[in-house]
């Protein structure tokens, strides 16, 4: 059956987003990119720094793609607040560069490399092989670096909301960034440096205990996010926990407290550290459950500010059914994340 399409409606849909996006399209030289690089023109957020994932091997075949002036992939980018481009999808590529053009060592760590690359395994222009950038002679190397590299553009009078969802897109494959590194490079500033430097907090670093993988994805930044966010900002919760963090993040990164809510925060995991004695676990878990931590975090903080007397609940406080229940299996509802505040309120300030 061939489903009714409404096209007036899918006109004024693809108008109506169409206008949220701006793109425009340029050739750089491998050279120009390096510059821009070292110059900050070009940006490669902190996330996807630590993301690099080729081998020399792999490296070396890009390099030798772009002497043979094989097609390449478009590198794509988006303008920030500060007119700089940030790379989007392209890491690989743009990495690769920089450490094989590295002129200095300032550049290798900027990428988080220690060594610039030494080309290897290649089989067209086998002769390359073992050689690195600064022993080619100057011809080759110019030669190289006038070499064209596509750029695409996301201005900056694209909304971020579209370019949250670009990052998602191209870098749903290899990179597989997390939520959290997508929103720090997209909404970068102030308050995700702000998140960023929480995640050194001594007591809440205690109280996270998390899956490997985890630990450099960005989930203790989002833990932090998602403290002020509940806080702050639960009555527009809908359920769809991404939309919701993205568009506190916005709100925030125009107007937001930071020393009376950084406070707030130290003081919070303070008061849980004290009581907690080590990482937040439920009985039977060895990495903290998320959902309660994140709301008996939120439960002091608001009792704090309310000024009601903080108690030492029951030694067995962590595995309250009422709690365990509404943090647990398809909890991510607004009336569930209303109830595990509240019953963590209850526990923890004494009063029904």
């Amino acid at each position: 059956m061939v489903a009714t399409v409404d096209y007036e409606a899918l006109e004024a849909q693809l108008t109506k987003e169409r206008k949220k996006v701006d793109v425009s399209s340029v050739s750089f030289s491998v050279r120009e990119l390096v510059r821009m690089f070292a110059d900050g023109e070009l940006s490669i957020a902190p996330s996807y720094q630590r993301k690099y994932r080729w081998s020399a091997a792999v490296a070396s075949t890009f390099v030798e793609s772009v002497f043979l002036g094989l097609p390449i992939p478009p590198v794509f980018v988006a303008t920030n607040d500060n007119f700089q481009w940030e790379v989007v999808d392209g890491l690989q590529r743009i990495s690769t560069l920089i450490m094989f053009l590295a002129e200095d060592e300032a550049h290798l760590k900027a990428i988080r490399r220690e060594t610039p690359l030494i080309l290897e395994g290649l089989d067209k222009l086998s002769q390359l092989n073992g050689v690195a950038f600064g022993d080619m002679p100057v011809s080759i190397q110019r030669y190289f670096g006038r070499q064209p590299l596509q750029v695409i553009s996301l201005t900056d009078k694209s909304d971020k909301e579209v370019r949250f969802d670009l990052f998602e897109r191209l870098n749903s494959g290899a990179i597989s960034l997390s939520p959290q590194e997508v929103r720090s490079a997209v909404f970068r500033g102030d308050f995700i440096d702000f998140l960023e430097g929480l995640v050194s907090d001594p007591n809440f670093a205690s109280l996270l205990k998390l899956q490997e993988a985890n630990k450099s994805d960005g989930t203790a930044a989002e833990q932090a996010l998602k403290f002020f966010a509940y806080k702050n900002y639960r009555e527009n919760f809908q359920g769809a926990v991404t939309d919701f963090l993205n568009s506190y993040v916005e709100k925030s990164s125009k107007s937001f407290a930071y020393a009376d809510e950084g406070r707030l925060f130290a003081d919070t995991m303070k008061h849980l550290a004290s009581i907690i004695q080590g990482p937040f676990l439920r009985r039977n878990t060895h990495v903290t459950p998320l959902v309660q931590f994140e709301a008996c975090a939120v439960a002091v903080g608001e009792l704090i500010e309310a000024g009601v007397p903080l108690v030492t609940p029951d030694q067995d406080w962590l595995n309250d059914s009422e709690l365990v229940d509404s943090s647990t299996g398809g909890t991510n509802t607004r009336s569930m994340l209303r109830r595990r505040i509240a019953r963590a309120k209850v526990l923890l300030g004494g009063e029904e």
